[in-house]
């Protein structure tokens, strides 16, 4: 008997979720998706420092030699992204999903501009747009960006999906694909029922994207739906049939070796209807967003632990930068405090937020005001390093 996987493939799209590009030669999905915490992971794996350590030199070049540390990290993080996706779509046969700055998710004109750049860079190495989906946060500000992208004719891969409402919006606004978070929508409920588990199919995600998906093909809408983040085999089995599944190497595995009989569970050819048709405005979408607790919930943890990868990918990419230039760790210093200390990012150091000893607070804070700013960091450690050298 063929194995769950290649029942599955025969029914769906599998996408491989991984930044690791070992595991997607492995398992040949046709497409492949990213973010900034599979990305951290995979740059822990030595044979990928080289791809790192490329996207340093180069943004060092394009900001110029005497940029500040911050700048070049921040630009860095968009040649990475790229680099990784050329990788991929060295081995996978049609596309990429590459994620937006999750900081940028309330942020409609920024998510657009960081959008065209993203596909710029990849056009600049020579890769279409139908390869590549910029991966954007369903918040109305990302879904309204994604119909802006969407009409340019670069698509969208819209992610942090959790309520019927996000989807709405989205196929309303012509965006090329979602991807609801199966997995994360029946955490939601275990912590909130105190049930430690759910049957598949009386799973809250799986009924989730079931519900998604028969709406969609039950008026005829072009988006496609992906499930994604699933935590047990029961989630995927459930919902054979949907147009794409993104799946981690650790359940991929699992799939290739199990071999028992898979059954069809969605058919775009004939969706369960009943569902009345929904047109959202700004004002609607609030609404819709405001009775799911779930849905408003997730998205915001959501964002907030991809912003949280993104800036412990920064710290790292300050570090290996610091490496690689093999630069003073003075300036690395002053940024990497600030990485580490400033938890609000308002450019400044409180005592609560401060870290280290409260010696080394009152040594740094010259003025006594309480707070730290770049400057009088730069001057304390400055003046320590010339202690040092005397």
């Amino acid at each position: 008997m063929a194995s769950l996987l290649e029942q599955l493939s025969e029914m769906t799209v599998v996408v491989a979720d991984t930044g690791d590009l070992e595991a997607i030669k492995k398992f040949t999905p046709r497409d492949a998706t990213t973010n900034p915490s599979l990305i951290l992971a995979a740059a822990q794996i030595p044979a990928y420092q080289s791809l790192i350590d490329e996207a340093l030199r180069s943004s060092r070049k394009l900001i110029g030699e005497n940029a500040p540390v911050e700048e070049v990290v921040r630009e860095a993080l968009d040649e990475i992204s790229v680099i990784f996706g050329k990788e991929i779509l060295k081995i996978v046969p049609r596309r990429v999903s590459t994620e937006v700055d999750a900081r940028l998710s309330y942020d409609t004109e920024a998510t657009i501009e960081k959008g065209r750049k993203l596909i710029r860079l990849y056009n600049d190495a020579g890769i279409s747009n139908d390869r590549v989906l910029i991966k954007i946060a369903s918040t109305w500000e990302g879904i309204k960006a994604a119909e802006v992208l969407e009409k340019e004719g670069i698509h969208c891969n819209l992610t942090l999906l959790f309520g019927f409402g996000q989807a709405v919006a989205c196929a309303e606004a012509g965006v090329t694909l979602i991807s609801p978070f199966v997995g994360r929508i029946l955490d939601w409920y275990k912590a909130e029922t105190g049930r430690d588990s759910y049957p598949g199919a009386e799973d809250p995600g799986v009924l989730s994207v079931t519900k998604i998906f028969n709406y969609y093909k039950s008026f005829g809408y072009k988006t496609e739906v992906m499930g994604a983040s699933f935590r047990n085999l029961d989630e995927i089995v459930e919902l054979a049939g949907c147009d794409l599944l993104t799946i981690s190497p650790k359940l991929l595995d699992q799939l290739r070796e199990t071999n028992q009989p898979l059954v069809r569970k969605l058919d775009a050819s004939n969706p369960v209807g009943g569902a009345q048709k929904v047109e959202l405005d700004r004002e609607g979408f609030d609404a819709l967003m405001a009775e799911d607790r779930m849905a408003t919930d997730k998205l915001g943890e959501g964002i907030k632990g991809f912003s949280k990868a993104i800036e412990t990918l920064e710290q790292q990419l300050a570090h290996r930068l610091a490496e690689v230039e093999g630069g003073s760790a003075f300036s690395h210093a002053v940024q990497e405090i600030f990485l580490l200390n400033d938890f609000n990012g308002d450019g400044c150091i409180t005592r609560d937020e401060w870290l280290g000893s409260d010696a080394v607070f009152d040594a740094l804070d010259q003025d006594h005001d309480g707070r730290l700013t770049p400057d009088d960091v730069r001057l304390g450690f400055g003046a320590a390093l010339a202690l040092s050298t005397v």
